[in-house]
């Protein structure tokens, strides 16, 4: 009993170090820092409870995990914040604070990735982010790989299409009292 103990805890050890970096970076890309750290953590618990379910290539079923860890945990803030708004309602507060400042990125590809549907978007962001192939998504997703690159292909088009469009209309803007030489 106490071998077969070793060996579950030496392969989540030699296991563990592979995820925690990717995973981090994955939840950084899709909420704050201090939820990204709580969802990590409790993706880790989960890879440790289900060891005997991981696969040979963990990650993408980690980031699986992660994805439905992170749902949890939202629709957790969600609740809260109701909560909340129907307390405000019967104590409003004193002073109201700001949220944290949005970080820097390409604010065209944000738009874009915006104006697509949630599962669109979170496609490209596996596969362009996390650098998944359509297999790999396909794990992380619950889908087949057939499915994921039929799919991939149509939220490329349209992620193509609403940047143009957001270039078009900047590019419009941006030519306004300008002439050229």
């Amino acid at each position: 009993m106490a071998g077969e103990e070793q060996d579950r805890r030496a392969r989540f050890e030699a296991m563990a170090p592979a995820l925690v970096e990717p995973l981090r970076r994955f939840l950084a890309r899709r909420t704050d820092p201090a939820t990204a750290d709580d969802v990590l953590s409790e993706t880790l618990l989960v890879c440790w409870r289900r060891l005997e379910e991981v696969p040979a290539e963990p990650l993408p079923w980690a980031y699986g995990v992660a994805r439905n860890a992170l749902a949890n945990a939202e629709r957790s803030a969600r609740r809260q914040r109701r909560v909340a708004a129907k307390v405000a309602v019967l104590d409003p507060p004193r002073e109201t604070t700001s949220g944290p400042g949005e970080g820097e990125g390409d604010v065209p590809l944000d738009e874009a990735l915006a104006a697509l549907r949630p599962d669109e978007a979170e496609l490209l962001r596996l596969w362009a982010w996390e650098q998944l192939g359509p297999g790999e998504i396909a794990t992380v997703l619950g889908l087949t790989p057939n499915a994921v690159s039929i799919r991939l292909h149509r939220a490329r088009q349209k992620l193509r299409e609403e940047l143009r469009k957001i270039e078009a209309a900047a590019g419009h803007e941006g030519s306004r009292g300008r002439s050229r030489p």
